[in-house]
């Protein structure tokens, strides 16, 4: 999956309110914060496999609307706010997507058992050595 700024710019709303912070007299005036919402049922970037698997995952993200929402106040402006959370709602995506590698169950060979074992006598041997024989 090739997610990029420009596909997801088609389906996102933006709500901007006034952010607390620094910025001073700036802060009572400017609409700096924003809300990120996206809706993954109405995307056209998703299979339907992948749309389920997103829902499952994000299911924990989704406001009462069934948006999914990302918040940025940390900037002074606007325009940074909604580049940040952009990103992080791509990051979000790529994580639910991500499908791990499946384990493939191995066996210890059996050169690397013998080789411990040898280790084992070895060090058991070093410290027999060390004992001092009382009975002699």
């Amino acid at each position: 999956m090739n997610l990029n700024k420009e596909s997801l710019q088609k389906t996102i709303t933006y709500k901007t309110s006034r952010s607390g912070g620094k910025g001073g007299q700036n802060v009572n005036k400017v609409s700096s914060k924003v809300e990120l919402l996206f809706s993954i049922g109405d995307s056209t970037l998703f299979t339907d496999e992948e749309k389920d698997l997103l829902k499952d995952k994000l299911q924990s993200r989704f406001n009462k609307d069934g948006y999914i929402q990302v918040i940025c106040d940390e900037e002074r402006s606007q325009y940074l706010n909604k580049e940040k959370a952009i990103e992080r709602l791509i990051i979000l995506l790529k994580n639910a997507l991500h499908k791990p590698k499946v384990r493939r169950a191995t066996r210890v060979s059996k050169a690397a058992k013998a080789a411990r074992l040898e280790n084992k006598r070895l060090n058991a041997a070093k410290k027999e050595g060390r004992k001092s024989k009382f009975d002699e």
